[in-house]
């Protein structure tokens, strides 16, 4: 007697498709890659005072030294916190001509040395007028 046995169907994925889909998604993104082109790197050593000849005699400016603590001095004298404003005023009306230099450490933080070219903006001196010298220690 033969009973009546529903044949199994075989679910199958088809993988030939897959790989068809697969080959165009590839093509596809090789295409439309966009590859970082490489930057040129400018390798600049800048002259240290050693390394310039000068025939000129520069003039003595006077100097406002700023420690790495952010303790300022006007030409070795202190000046207290909040003040230099004011200091730079009164030193300007006493020395007209004279000119300023700016010797900061090398581990001064960015706001205090902000903060010493933000007192010279207000007390009259242009900036470009001051130049600074950073003391790296060797």
């Amino acid at each position: 007697m033969n009973f009546y046995r529903p044949q199994k169907v075989r679910h199958n994925i088809q993988v030939i498709p897959m790989i068809d889909i697969l080959l165009i998604l590839l093509i596809y993104f090789a295409v439309s890659t966009v590859f970082k082109k490489p930057r040129d790197v400018l390798h600049i050593d800048l002259p240290t005072v050693r390394e310039i000849a000068s025939d000129s005699v520069t003039e003595t400016r006077s100097v406002i030294g700023v420690d790495a603590l952010g303790n300022i001095q006007l030409d070795g004298l202190a000046v207290p916190e909040g003040l230099l404003e004011s200091y730079l005023a009164a030193y300007q009306k006493q020395n007209p001509g004279r000119k300023l230099e700016l010797e900061a450490d090398k581990k001064l933080p960015l706001e205090r040395l902000l903060t010493v070219w933000d007192a010279l903006t207000k007390a009259g001196i242009p900036i470009k007028e001051v130049p600074a010298r950073i003391k790296l220690k060797e």
